[in-house]
């Protein structure tokens, strides 16, 4: 006897025990009765006596689960990375070494951590994700690791042009900005004591540039010493865009402190083709008005103005001012001022007690000099000391002064205005924000490039180039999921009921309307970037072993998505039946 499913139709199936015989040499079967209305516990206990088993009072008691790895954020990566062909960029053909770069692009992304702790992530015994099944990898030790990098930056500069062909063309804008970050130990050679933008003294470091299109998606990143000044990266970068990635048309946007009278003096004039927009510093600025270059009584009537000055010829000038942004700088200086005020009273009133009085002119001075240092307002006092007393005064001369600076800001640009007019300009301008955007994810947020442990200088290189690939992956991601995110759902948003470029961006009304009820428009909660990771992690390729069965089984079952879940794998166009 055996138990038989037979379709209906458009009805469930029939379930049927039924007994085979032989009759004039052939095969016959009859049915013995319908047991189509029993659960289906009773049936399967049915089938397994048939076959000679024992029956189970509890079917769930007869699987156990082996083991379940973390597996819907890992499907989500490894689909995007399929999905923008980066595998193939990094190499045509599957190999371990291709394997192992994806494998650290996807834990830099999903999990920062080091070699050792990577490794220790992919080996079978010991891993906490399904990455290494996905990738073919049952063991890789940190050596392994160490080799693919040094194989991956071998071929950075092809990986780089490719991107460039893919998000750059001619005539197209290119965002630059530099940071740094700390460095663990001495013996790199591109550890060098610098300008430290980690707040992190006594610390080595190193600096990298990295290149941005015209939305924020990374193209390109250098690694350079730690005393590498802003300026001086500049030019590596322009001959990497001009000769590498073959673009003879670019307009590069830069910073004050990058794109500087002497870099555009030596690098961009000489050269035909070559355009940039930067901005002036508050010494320059301060010039202009003094020579009534622009007249701040302008600003009364519009917020942005464009001028010509013999100072800067064959350049347009885009005078802004945001007065949020004036009164904001107003507030912050008068309250660091009274801080500072209170701070100096106490010096006052300690030289002038009856009862151990400061004295001598240099234990005053340092005492003034810890306090004005911590606030950075030093030019707005008079101070008079003595070797028995101390006063100050404000300085209400340089105080006016920089107070009708405030909020003003002016671009200047060799572009012509057929090729972007003023607002245009200055809105390109303000687009250096994805760049910073970029470092931020960059350095503390997702990817985690700090601190730095290795020692060779090409796997120094090999560690930043890898968080850059992994922040071109996250890029794309956040692009996708930005319905599902605090972000807004475009990458250049125009804020609604904005008058004029120069006035602070608003969040588009989608966006605030997500942020204020914590729900889309679907009603699905909305996340960070790096909440829904840990929310798509949830899904879990489970495998199970069964026990107490005539046959032995195993087999493998993934956890089913959420609406939520399934929403963000919709979004992304990825499969949980993800392959290399």
């Amino acid at each position: 006897m055996y138990i038989e499913r037979v379709p209906n139709r458009n009805s469930p199936p029939a379930v049927l025990l039924r007994e085979s015989y032989r009759e004039g040499g052939k095969i016959r079967k009859r049915t013995l009765a319908n047991l189509s209305k029993l659960p289906d516990t009773v049936i399967d206990n049915l089938r397994i006596v048939l076959k000679g088993g024992a029956a189970i009072e509890n079917l769930s008691e007869s699987f156990s689960v082996e083991r379940s790895l973390p597996h819907g954020h890992v499907a989500a990566v490894l689909g995007t990375i399929k999905k923008l062909s980066l595998h193939h960029l990094i190499s045509p053909s599957n190999s371990r070494k291709r394997a192992l770069v994806l494998a650290m692009i996807v834990a830099r992304l999903l999990e920062p951590r080091s070699k050792l702790a990577t490794a220790r992530g992919l080996h079978s015994e010991t891993c906490n994700s399904s990455l290494s099944e996905l990738l073919g990898l049952e063991k890789a030790d940190e050596d392994e690791l160490y080799e693919a990098m040094d194989w991956l930056v071998s071929k950075q500069e092809l990986i780089e042009n490719e991107l460039a062909l893919r998000h750059l063309s001619e005539g197209a804008l290119v965002l630059y900005d530099v940071s740094s970050t700390y460095f663990e130990g001495t013996q790199c050679p591109l550890a060098r004591y610098g300008y430290n933008r980690d707040k992190k003294k006594g610390f080595l470091q190193i600096v990298f540039g990295l290149i941005c299109d015209k939305l924020g998606c990374p193209i390109a990143v250098e690694v350079f010493e730690g005393n590498t000044s802003d300026t001086t990266t500049l030019t590596a970068q322009i001959e990497k865009v001009r000769h590498r990635f073959g673009l003879q048309q670019v307009v590069w946007v830069g910073d004050r402190g990058m794109i500087t009278n002497t870099r555009i003096l030596a690098e961009f004039q000489p050269v035909e083709g070559l355009d940039w927009i930067t901005a002036l510093r508050a010494s320059q600025i301060r010039k202009l008005l003094e020579q009534e270059a622009v007249q701040l009584s302008l600003f009364d009537e519009t917020d942005l103005v464009e001028f010509s000055c013999s100072d800067y010829p064959s350049e347009r000038l885009i005078a802004c001012r945001n007065p949020m942004l004036a009164q904001e700088k107003s507030l912050t200086r008068i309250a660091l001022l009274q801080a500072t005020q209170q701070e100096l009273n106490k010096i006052v009133i300690a030289t002038s007690r009856d009862k151990r009085a400061l004295k001598g002119a240099d234990q005053i001075g340092l005492r003034v000099g810890r306090v004005l240092n911590a606030t950075c307002v030093g030019k707005y006092f008079n101070i008079a000391i003595t070797e028995t007393s101390f006063s100050y005064s404000l300085n209400e001369a340089a105080i006016a002064n920089d107070s009708a600076l405030d909020g003003v800001y002016i671009i200047r640009t060799s572009v012509k205005p057929e090729t972007l007019d003023a607002a245009q300009t200055v809105r390109t301008y303000k687009s250096l924000s994805t760049v910073e955007q970029a470092f931020r994810s960059y350095k503390t947020i997702d990817l985690k490039v700090r601190p730095i442990y290795h020692r060779l200088e090409q796997r120094v290189k090999a560690h930043v180039f890898l968080c850059m690939l992994a922040y071109y992956v996250e890029w794309h991601m956040r692009k996708a999921l930005a319905p599902l995110l605090f972000d807004d759902e475009k990458v250049t948003v125009e804020p609604e009921g904005k008058s004029s470029i120069v006035a602070p961006s608003k969040r588009s009304k989608k966006a605030r309307a997500k942020a204020a009820t914590k729900k889309t428009p679907e009603k699905l909660p909305v996340h960070s970037f790096r909440t829904l990771m840990t929310d798509l992690a949830t899904i879990v390729k489970n495998k199970f072993q069964s026990s107490g069965l005539e046959t032995s089984l195993m087999f493998e079952k993934i956890t089913q998505p959420t609406p939520l879940q399934q929403k963000a794998l919709d979004l992304l166009e990825v499969s949980l039946i993800c392959t290399q």
